[in-house]
């Protein structure tokens, strides 16, 4: 099938948002954990000196982190990306994974065990990243992202001047960062690497030119204004520069070549989700859901106008969306309502009456941003607000733009975008991870599959349970839910052609054409997006985890409430998942299932 206009299957479009957050999260703290909630073991004490060490080693080499966590001793410093600096992080995560492997395990408690397993799920993602994808080497888009000041200008967490004289600080390292690239990349590189990296050096040369300079456009310092303009300028430079390097010298000898292969792609899934289960079984769960999901959406579609085509209906729906100037106030009142309903009907706990803002996404995000929850760090002290950011249109469209943007908020598909940033989604989560007497090594290390798990999960479940439909519905109302219906299964269908096609592009040989191919003909979206959620695939195999998550999370709660029987609770069990931090969700099976036998049986 395919829409009916260009832009009305645009793909969901992120900013970094609490995903980067919860993602961020994962990469350590350093400060000691509080007192284990059971008995200590023997070996308790030696597990915390690792796990503070780790951490601690971790934020040297990824001050940006530091910062976004909220440890602000790691304002203005940027990471070391020499072949020898890198090669001695490999050395030692391969250092942390021994030690933390040999450790006896029958000296730990349960809380140090499971917090030990969880550091080496995070530790083999890292690896993922640092061997088996060896992104240094063979990726062009880590040094192109290397230069991020987005938080000194989102957070006021110090004054305007000193967050200014740490990006001067940081913008003035530019050219040794595209320096030690053009050193450390191997000759030939993936193409799709190449022309992506190309894209983001540009992008992020505009951002610096135009965004970031009027971002800062109340600096009333002059002498520092005029370092700013200089580094700034520099900065830009050394990124256009690096644009143009790869165009020239890496582009014609780039190769398809950019697949991780079975062997490793199942040792990724096996190392940070503890999912041990061939590719091929998982890619066939997700066909076999992929047509389901389909076959929800064409039935939802035949409720609301049988005489029209899934897709022309789903066009239809499309243009019941708010006007331009009313999107941030509709969005803010149905937000309301989402959070009353989740409240009136003991879906899950809501630990805080603290809201998050509404706003339009700044302007310097709104390139790559349609809809994002934006979380402070748990340790920030000055800028602890929490914002929902909504792209608006923009005043130079035309009015058929503003148009094709605004479909994407039509207002089923806005609710359930909110439902999965906000409530009960990945604001709650966050409400609930700071909330949480959990260590702080599950505070602070994130399963992937867990964190996007829960948000997508959370706009099923909030469909399953009701949210816009009545028990005894009258037409109008049935067609509303239908309505609902497809805006949940639209969403769904992209995350699971995003799981198939990665597996199938990793693994079984599939071309990003062929990728592109296989999100037109399987979520319907137009050839632009398709293509970009292919290209995401090369980079980001984990984008699979959407689905796995949510599936995880799906059987979790059946074999839970068939322990619990009559005694389940539906808000039980989600307070249960959140109250743990955010691990792996087979690792949740061991805290919330007594039955052994259960824990490996996640799918």
């Amino acid at each position: 099938m395919t829409s009916a206009a260009g832009p009305l299957r645009m793909a969901r479009m992120k900013s970094t948002g609490l995903r980067l957050l919860l993602f961020l999260l994962s990469l350590g703290w350093v400060a000691p954990l509080p007192a284990a909630t059971d008995a200590a073991g023997k070996g308790d004490a030696d597990f915390d000196k690792i796990a503070i060490d780790f951490s601690n080693g971790y934020l040297a080499a990824r001050p940006l982190v530091g910062v976004a966590l909220g440890l602000h001793q790691y304002d203005g410093k940027i990471g070391d990306y020499s072949r020898l600096a890198i090669d001695a992080e490999i050395e030692r995560l391969q250092r942390f994974q021994r030690d933390l492997g040999k450790m006896d395990t029958a000296q730990l408690s349960k809380r140090a065990n499971l917090d030990r397993r969880i550091l080496l799920s995070s530790i083999a993602g890292e690896l993922t990243q640092f061997v088996d994808m060896n992104v240094f080497e063979k990726n062009p888009m880590a040094y192109a992202r290397a230069i991020d000041v987005n938080i000194y200008i989102k957070r006021d967490f110090k004054p305007l001047a000193e967050r200014v004289r740490d990006i001067v600080t940081i913008e003035d390292q530019t050219s040794n960062v595209m320096t030690a690239a053009k050193t450390n990349l191997a000759t030939v590189l993936p193409k799709p690497f190449v022309e992506l990296a190309v894209q983001i050096a540009n992008g992020s040369a505009d951002f610096l030119e135009k965004d970031l300079v009027a971002a800062l456009k109340d600096l009333d310092d002059e002498s520092l204004r005029a370092a700013f303009e200089d580094s700034n300028k520099k900065a830009a430079a050394a990124l256009r520069d690096y644009a143009n390097w790869l165009t020239k010298e890496r582009m014609a000898k780039a190769t398809a070549d950019f697949a991780l292969g079975a062997e490793k792609y199942q040792r990724y899934l096996a190392g940070t989700e503890l999912v041990d289960m061939p590719p091929t079984k998982i890619l066939a769960l997700g066909l076999q859901r992929l047509k389901e999901e389909q076959d929800v959406f064409a039935a939802s579609a035949k409720i609301i106008d049988p005489k029209k085509t899934p897709i022309q209906v789903w066009a239809e729906v499309q243009q019941n969306h708010p006007k331009a100037a009313e999107l941030i106030p509709e969005m803010a009142k149905d937000l309301d309502t989402i959070r009353q309903y989740v409240l009136e009907h003991r879906l899950v706990t809501i630990p805080s009456d603290v809201r998050a803002t509404v706003a339009e996404t700044p302007s310097f995000d709104r390139a790559t941003s349609f809809a994002s929850m934006d979380t402070p760090g748990p340790f920030e002290k000055k800028a602890t607000q929490a914002y929902y950011y909504v792209t608006p249109t923009e005043v130079d469209w035309t009015d058929q733009q503003k148009n094709e943007w605004l479909t994407s908020f039509n207002y089923y598909t806005a609710d359930v975008v909110s439902i999965h940033e906000a409530y009960p989604g990945h604001y709650v989560q966050f409400l609930h991870l700071n909330a949480s007497s959990a260590s702080n090594v599950r505070k602070m290390f994130s399963s992937y599959a867990y964190v996007e798990g829960w948000a997508h999960y959370c706009e099923k479940m909030m469909l399953d349970e009701g949210f816009g439909s009545v028990v005894i519905p009258t037409p109008e109302q049935k067609v509303r839910a239908a309505k609902y219906r497809m805006a949940q299964a639209d969403e769904a269908l992209l995350r699971l052609c995003r799981l198939c096609v990665s597996i199938k592009m990793h693994t079984l040989g599939m071309s990003v054409a062929d990728g592109a191919k296989f999100f037109h003909e399987n979520c319907y979206y137009e050839e632009k997006p398709s293509l970009s959620e292919a290209m995401r695939g090369t980079f980001d195999p984990g984008y699979l985890n959407y689905t796995l998550g949510k599936l995880e999370i799906l059987k979790l709660r059946a074999d839970y409430q068939t322990q619990e029987g009559a005694k389940f609770s539906l808000e039980k069990f989600h307070d249960e998942m959140l109250n743990h931090g955010m691990p792996p969700i087979r690792l949740l099976r061991e805290m919330l299932l007594k039955d052994p036998k259960q824990w490996n049986a996640v799918l």
